[in-house]
């Protein structure tokens, strides 16, 4: 049973998420968040920084590790495959046609009016993760605010926009200066 919901799971999230891996976003946290609680937020939240680190789809890389989490190698095999199936056969589908109708203008038309709801998802669940981020899950409030999380998303988007960083590079950047931030904030003193 577990396998099927799985699959069905994945499938949604891969026949729903208009827009590639960030807009999957908010379908794969309401599907192992809310409607089957494999996961807790924090647990997403991480998910999500794994999934974006490693190579691939950010919502393929998602389906393996909650498979692999909930039911070992066979679930990630089944997650992995609900989550795909639906982007194979539409693809397919949809290359066949927009190859004889591309120069239609009511296709043209539907894709210009996806573009807003695809931004809208993306902001959405950009949102969430640095809510989560900012408050570490507790109620929003000036002194639940965690400095650091707060710092580094700053310094990483100055970085990004201004500079034009690598973005692996900014990752791993922030990522060291977290750790050692917090390392020396957990030190006593002496």
């Amino acid at each position: 049973m577990i396998y099927l919901q799985l699959f069905l799971s994945f499938l949604q999230v891969g026949l729903f998420s208009v827009g590639g891996g960030y807009a999957a976003m908010p379908l794969i946290q309401s599907q192992v968040v809310e409607i089957h609680p494999w996961l807790t937020l924090q647990e997403f939240t991480d998910l999500i920084t794994i999934a974006e680190m490693t190579p691939g789809p950010i919502a393929v890389n998602s389906a393996t590790f909650v498979g692999i989490r909930i039911a070992g190698i066979p679930g990630a095999i089944i997650a992995t495959l609900g989550c795909i199936t639906p982007a194979l056969i539409l693809v397919s589908l949809l290359a066949l046609v927009y190859k004889k109708y591309r120069d239609l203008s009511l296709l043209q038309n539907v894709l210009a009016c996806l573009r807003p709801v695809v931004v809208a998802l993306i902001l959405g669940a950009g949102l969430s993760i640095l809510m989560m981020v900012l408050f570490s899950g507790a109620a929003p409030a000036i002194n639940a605010v965690d400095w650091i999380g707060a710092g580094s998303f700053v310094v990483a988007l100055f970085l990004l926009r201004r500079f034009k960083m690598n973005p692996i590079l900014t990752m791993c950047l922030c990522g060291a200066a977290g750790l050692v931030l917090h390392l020396a904030i957990s030190m006593p003193v002496q």
